[in-house]
């Protein structure tokens, strides 16, 4: 069995007049996530994470900023197309670690819901996805509530 390990970092501005986007499904809050997607930045990190330890780049080479198929796109379906290519390589998912990093709104009432929605994209059990909330103390773009990134570390195998 070959098993390789991943890590991925997404980061998105918060700006008004969008709707927010984490881990698959809509957040209630007075700010949203700018991109060229539906900024979904866990969804992006653990693409960006799956992708690398496949040894396939990354999401941006992938599924470009610059191109009117991804404009506004769903991330979900990022995600799902994510998985799909690291099955042509014959990689299966082990486990998905992930950290999303925001002063407000608090994320830890939406992650049991992130998981199960995140499970059912992948086809993978919700076991086998831990996300965690966490803020900078107020320290940085982040606690000035500029923005929200996150961080996922994955394990794939292939037998």
């Amino acid at each position: 069995m070959k098993i390789r390990v991943g890590f991925g970092y997404d980061v998105h501005k918060l700006v008004p007049d969008r709707e927010l986007w984490l881990g698959g499904i809509k957040i209630p809050h007075t700010l949203g996530l700018l991109g060229h997607s539906d900024a979904d930045v866990l969804i992006h990190a653990i693409c960006d994470a799956l992708l690398g330890a496949a040894n396939m780049r990354d999401i941006g080479y992938h599924f470009p900023d610059t191109s009117a198929d991804t404009l506004d796109i769903d991330s979900k379906i990022l995600l799902k197309k994510t998985v799909d290519l690291i099955a042509t390589k014959g990689y299966h998912i082990g486990n998905i670690d992930a950290t999303v990093c925001a002063e407000r709104p608090k994320i830890n009432p939406h992650v049991e819901e992130m998981k199960k929605c995140l499970a059912y994209v992948m086809d993978i059990d919700i076991d086998d996805i831990s996300i965690k909330a966490t803020t900078t103390e107020k320290l940085g773009f982040t606690g000035r509530e500029e923005g929200i990134s996150a961080y996922a570390t994955v394990l794939i195998f292939r037998i």
